[in-house]
């Protein structure tokens, strides 16, 4: 580990909530992962487990029906919602508006979204997403695209552009999409430019792009996110990262409303890069642990058991003596 990086995740370990008598359900941690089609429903399960596993109170999973037994058969510790509708399954009176407000009703309960998941590239699974994500920014919703998420960045970039509350998780491929969507050459960009200068072109949103090295760039500043992970390159080890990430956006609510005792030295946006960083570098100790374990055997579900012993090797429980809270 650089010496870089143990700096920054001793600014990560600030905003982790100590475990408190005060604290009551759902405090720390209410997350919702939208996604969960009729053909993949393990995406938003690893999603929604690495998110219960690295701390959230509360975990939900919103779905296509069809998906919705299959996750529910997975853990009973997740809340499972089968509000979302496949074109194939819908009912005649089934429209995006109608679909999303049973979403969108929901986000008053929930401190942040992941939205790509098994989502699919459906045409009425994908405008319901559209429609959420305006309500989510007219209410101030932190979200996270990634995977099928990602093509509503990619198609309509608008509905994204210049909110500061959002996080992209572009793999190679992905940031090749939303570069072209915006005009830009990739050929080049190495070493965080292409993070920074996507960035710039979406208005500052943060763009967390995934690789050997992950970058993690607002546009202004870019972080590096260096720890060594595993060779195994199976599908579904996204899915931990954004369960990760939505951990810790919901941790930065709690550490901006000043829900335990702390010096308030981080800002809102300083926090929501640490944020970033800090899913990164959990996901990519947890492919390493993985790795270790299982080698080319490895998937996605070996991630997922990892997640509790990559948060006590990284950053660990908040010690008194040290004044993290």
């Amino acid at each position: 580990m650089s010496a870089a990086t143990k700096d920054i995740l001793r600014q990560v370990k600030k905003m982790v909530p100590p475990m408190l008598e005060k604290f009551h359900k759902g405090q720390l941690g209410r997350v919702a992962v939208i996604g969960g089609s009729e053909d993949y429903t393990g995406a938003p399960y690893f999603s929604a487990m690495a998110s219960a596993k690295l701390g959230a109170d509360l975990s939900h999973v919103i779905c296509e029906p069809q998906a919705s037994q299959v996750i529910k058969s997975y853990s009973p510790n997740l809340m499972v919602h089968p509000l979302m509708r496949q074109s194939m399954h819908a009912n005649p009176d089934d429209t995006s508006s109608t679909v999303a407000k049973a979403v969108i009703d929901m986000l008053p309960r929930l401190h942040v979204l992941v939205i790509g998941p098994g989502l699919g590239r459906d045409p009425l699974m994908q405008e319901t997403c559209e429609k959420v994500i305006v309500a989510a920014r007219e209410q101030n919703v932190p979200f996270v695209l990634d995977a099928d998420g990602l093509m509503i960045a990619q198609s309509k970039p608008e509905l994204v552009h210049g909110y500061k509350e959002c996080i992209l998780t572009p793999n190679i491929v992905e940031f090749g999409r939303l570069c072209k969507s915006k005009g830009i050459d990739p050929a080049g960009l190495d070493n965080g430019k292409g993070a920074e200068t996507l960035s710039k072109a979406f208005g500052g949103v943060t763009i967390l792009q995934k690789g050997g090295n992950d970058y993690i760039s607002n546009g202004v500043k870019t972080f590096v996110s260096d720890l060594e992970g595993g060779l195994k390159r199976s599908g579904g080890q996204g899915d931990t990262l954004t369960g990760s990430l939505a951990t810790f956006l919901a941790w930065r609510s709690a550490y901006l409303e000043k829900l335990w005792d702390h010096d308030g030295s981080l800002g809102s946006e300083e926090l929501l890069a640490l944020a970033a960083f800090g899913g990164s570098s959990i996901t990519r100790e947890c492919s390493r642990l993985a790795f270790a374990k299982k080698g080319r055997s490895l998937q996605a579900s070996d991630l997922t058991e990892e997640v509790h012993i990559a948060f006590q090797n990284l950053l660990g429980e908040p010690d008194r003596s040290q004044g993290n809270y």
